[in-house]
């Protein structure tokens, strides 16, 4: 079982994805508390350090390069400084910057995180969210066909935080050149376009969203959940949904089986990034060939274990391999 564990992972290594979608910047500011400020009934935290990571759509490109497979990423960051800051962390990450387009209409997105004793105590977004104009539209679907163009990309995954860079005719150009060059698609979808992705590969909501975006209930039981796989097939005409449920873990739908793969114990600190280590792996597990129920149950394994750290960080693939062997051994 080891074995196939290691002949899996190593295959990883091989992959290309293609991530379209809202990146930012996500900046951590530490410190502690020991008193109440004077000047309101609020704690004052004294700084003690701050961190600024890649996040968003980025955070994807970061779990898919952990993963050992090659992530190209295709974006719209402002020309501010902000912009430079992302800018000069891929690098570190051994991610290109051929994909980014800079935009003088809009800031790049970035969410403060302040925390204290390992506890979120306060989070200051700034950020524009309405669509790209058709000059920054027509940029980054040069920069997705140009990437396409020089590899043989394997997947092309939509990250969607609704921010406005993947709008509604994005989505559909891209879906339409992947349907043409056989290219598999996953999608980690957000309410404003949750509809327009028709014909993708691989469909991938939260309990939450597609809640908000059915008019069923939708309870957390496999023959409720079948059924909700059903509407979304009948919506989007796609082939697999895979539905995050939080603590419960994670539910698939393949036409053939439909499962709900139960998280395992964990000591839970941050949930914050979860979906998107979720979609990494499940877009990965796509370009390779997997059966939904492997997907499923590695996507399930990674997104817990990066519960386990404060903040958003991406997958241990070493971790995350022999989390896989020892269920594989159990069986």
């Amino acid at each position: 079982m080891q074995k196939r564990a290691q002949n899996l992972f190593k295959r990883f290594n091989n992959l290309k994805v293609l991530i379209i979608g809202d990146v930012m910047i996500d900046r951590y500011l530490t410190g502690s508390i020991d008193r109440i400020s004077p000047e309101a009934p609020v704690p004052v935290v004294q700084l003690r350090e701050e961190e600024i990571r890649l996040g968003g759509a980025a955070n994807v490109a970061l779990n898919i390069a952990a993963l050992g497979a090659q992530a190209y990423l295709c974006s719209v960051i402002g020309s501010d400084d902000n912009g430079k800051r992302f800018l000069d962390l891929l690098p570190a990450h051994h991610l290109l910057n051929d994909g980014i387009v800079l935009s003088k209409k809009r800031q790049t997105t970035t969410k403060t995180r302040i925390l204290a004793a390992n506890q979120h105590l306060l989070r200051v977004d700034r950020e524009d969210t309405f669509d790209l104009t058709k000059k920054e539209g027509k940029k980054i679907l040069e920069k997705v066909n140009n990437i396409l163009s020089d590899n043989e990309v394997d997947v092309i995954l939509f990250q969607d935080y609704n921010k406005g860079v993947l709008t509604k005719k994005l989505i559909k150009s891209v879906v339409k050149i992947a349907l043409r060059k056989g290219i598999a698609t996953a999608v980690d979808p957000k309410k404003k376009n949750f509809w327009a992705y028709k014909k993708v590969n691989l469909f991938k909501p939260n309990l939450k969203e597609i809640r908000e975006s059915l008019p069923i209930e939708i309870k957390t039981s496999e023959a409720s959940l079948e059924e909700t796989g059903k509407q979304i097939r009948k919506r989007l005409k796609n082939d697999f949904s895979l539905i995050t449920l939080s603590e419960k873990g994670l539910f698939y739908d393949d036409k053939k089986s439909a499962k709900i793969i139960p998280t395992r114990p964990r000591q839970i600190r941050d949930v914050c990034g979860a979906g998107d280590t979720v979609i990494a792996v499940a877009a990965c597990g796509l370009g390779l060939g997997l059966s939904m129920k492997d997907i499923a149950i590695l996507s399930n394994l990674a997104g817990g274990q990066v519960c386990e750290k404060v903040g958003v960080h991406p997958l241990d693939k070493s971790q995350l391999e022999k989390e896989y062997s020892d269920l594989l051994e159990k069986k």
